[in-house]
């Protein structure tokens, strides 16, 4: 993962990635994660909004993001005091805060192994598959695979664009190589809009965001 990119991305505040507000798809389809409470693994999380959406549906929330500011932050704008506590101390450490039913794991997402992470059986995963470059992708799923407990269910947005308009990431990836990714689970598109970011806008590229169910 281009770790150093995205802590100069938070650093610099270009995170025009960050939606501040609850995901339109997630709003509609949390419910096809099945009954709270789950344990939701949120990869790659930032600061989400989604995440306290979450938590107000009654589930247990588990982020990772290597970015500690981030982290800090999601707190600190939902007036939390967390619990910190130091899981991983090495080169690669790993810090989990924790207040309520959300717990933030800073640290890189390859440095959080299963014993690391605890049981989580769902997922959900916007704005971090399509952060990440086409020869990350693999071990990326391949990663989730091991921490997500057997018949977990997933709700995956991606972005479907044009990349020869614009300089990524975000990446594009369609829904075959979605399929590709998830090979052996079953996935289904269930949703699809128009994607208006910032930079989209900016440039004039059109985009689509869709949204799929994957079971394990």
């Amino acid at each position: 993962m281009e770790i150093d990119f995205w802590v100069r991305r938070w650093k610099e505040g270009r995170i025009g990635f960050h939606e501040g507000r609850t995901n339109t798809f997630l709003a509609r389809h949390e419910g096809r994660l099945g009954p709270a409470p789950k344990h939701v693994l949120v990869p790659l999380c930032g600061k989400t909004e989604d995440m306290a959406f979450l938590a107000s549906r009654g589930h247990h929330v588990l982020g990772i993001e290597v970015v500690e500011d981030a982290v800090k932050a999601f707190f600190d704008e939902h007036e939390l005091v967390p619990e910190v506590r130091l899981l991983r101390d090495d080169d690669k450490p790993v810090r989990a805060y924790s207040a309520g039913n959300v717990t933030l794991l800073a640290g890189d997402l390859f440095a959080c192994t299963r014993e690391i992470v605890g049981p989580v059986d769902a997922l959900y995963d916007r704005a971090a598959l399509v952060a990440l470059s086409g020869e990350v992708r693999p071990r990326y799923v391949a990663h989730l695979r091991t921490l997500l407990a057997p018949r977990s269910r997933g709700l995956v947005i991606v972005f479907d664009y044009d990349q020869a308009q614009m300089e990524p990431p975000p990446y594009a990836v369609s829904e075959d190589e979605l399929r590709r990714l998830y090979a052996g689970t079953e996935v289904t598109a269930i949703d699809q809009g128009p994607l208006d970011g910032p930079r989209f806008r900016e440039l004039g590229v059109q985009a689509t965001e869709r949204c799929f169910m994957v079971e394990l």
